[in-house]
């Protein structure tokens, strides 16, 4: 009998393919492999066998490293590297996190590892708390302080899962303290220094210099993350509403993975009514950015002028600057930027603002006579009842 007829009697349909079946209702595909003697099967989602294909090879050398990794535990000889390797399993498989997210730790995971000699074929019972705190006094003194601790954290993530699967009892990274991050001094350029970068980015050489001066515009009136404003299409724009809707999307969107509505500024309606007079003809799903980063254009430009160099992510800041400067309340320009925090971080980043802005509104207070010889007294038959 062919491999691939339908079974009568069963609601599984073999296929040509070792260790592939289907189910006959819905059509998906399988996987069904015993594993040191463990029988598993589980679906791959998918009614393609081409996909179904691939998806069990990968699922056949994850379980089989998952039972060597147990079995290593269990002869007592775990190493840290089959630690990671489990590790490096959920971090892939982790739907909560963000794509950028996962590269970041694997840059810390490589951090690690280039920074520990020897750590990966090392028995992870012998790691002691001596030795992580040898490690991190040495990786401190060149790491910058959040990739420090983000580091520290991946490490005590991957011996945990020792703990957890019985190769030792506690964690000896628990005792290394995290560096405090001080947050970063704001050195944005002025009113006037901004519009003196935008005109010498405009006159730079080169085709792009006036979408890169677009760019730097639309970041600074908007307070995008750059991520946010290259996916910002013409339909998000409402100059009827007189808002611009931040959709983002899984690689480069909203850093929270929500849609949030931001008001334009003046200067924001000028700038999209210019653009789309001049692009009148694109359709409402065009992005309103022509390019979606300009860090080169801002470097010569900041070099040109003489003033500090700023990143895409500065006018963001920028943004906040101006909002806060201009009387809005921090509450309210943390929500135009996208923050799910109530603005706890933007009085952090921002409070010394509002403080300077408190002081200079109480110059306005006194208790002196009040200056009466411009007040018009109105006769009294003229008096508001």
């Amino acid at each position: 009998m062919n491999t691939s007829q339908t079974d009568k009697n069963s609601d599984w349909q073999k296929t040509p393919y070792a260790n592939l079946v289907r189910y006959k209702s819905s059509g998906i595909y399988f996987a069904r492999f015993r594993v040191r003697g463990k029988l598993i099967r589980r679906a791959l989602k998918t009614t393609q066998i081409s996909v179904a294909k691939l998806r069990l090879a990968d699922l056949e050398k994850q379980e089989r490293q998952r039972a060597e990794h147990q079995t290593a535990v269990a002869d007592g000889t775990m190493a840290f590297g089959d630690a990671l390797a489990i590790y490096k399993e959920r971090l892939a498989g982790d739907g909560s996190l963000k794509p950028r997210s996962k590269d970041y730790r694997l840059e810390r995971i490589a951090a690690l590892i280039k920074s520990w000699r020897g750590l990966e074929t090392t028995d992870i019972r012998k790691i002691s708390k001596s030795d992580c705190l040898a490690w991190a006094a040495q990786f401190g003194q060149k790491a910058a302080p959040s990739n420090f601790n983000n580091t520290v954290g991946t490490l005590r993530l991957i011996l945990d899962i020792g703990v957890e699967a019985g190769a030792r009892y506690d964690n000896p990274a628990r005792l290394i303290k995290r560096v405090r991050v001080l947050p970063k001094k704001l050195l944005l350029p002025s009113e006037d220094q901004f519009l003196a970068l935008v005109a010498a980015i405009e006159k730079a050489d080169g085709g792009w210099n006036h979408r890169c001066a677009d760019l730097v515009r639309f970041l600074a009136f908007g307070g995008f993350r750059k991520g946010e404003a290259a996916t910002i299409t013409w339909g998000d724009c409402d100059l009827d509403k007189g808002e611009i809707v931040v959709r983002g999307d899984v690689e480069t969107g909203t850093k929270n993975w929500s849609i949030r509505r931001v008001p334009m500024i003046p200067e924001m309606r000028e700038l999209l009514e210019r653009l789309r007079a001049q692009r009148a003809d694109e359709p409402a799903t065009a992005s309103v950015m022509q390019v979606s980063a300009c860090q080169g254009a801002i470097n010569s430009a900041c070099k040109k002028l003489g003033i500090a160099r700023f990143t895409h992510h500065d006018l963001r800041h920028l943004f906040a600057t101006r909002c806060i400067e201009s009387g809005v309340d921090i509450p309210t320009v943390s929500r135009w930027l996208g923050h799910k925090d109530g603005g706890a971080l933007a009085m952090k980043v921002y409070g010394h603002l509002r403080d300077q802005h408190s002081v200079n509104m109480a110059q306005r207070v006194t208790f002196n006579r009040v200056d009466t010889s411009n007040v018009i007294t109105l006769p009294e038959h003229q008096a508001i009842g």
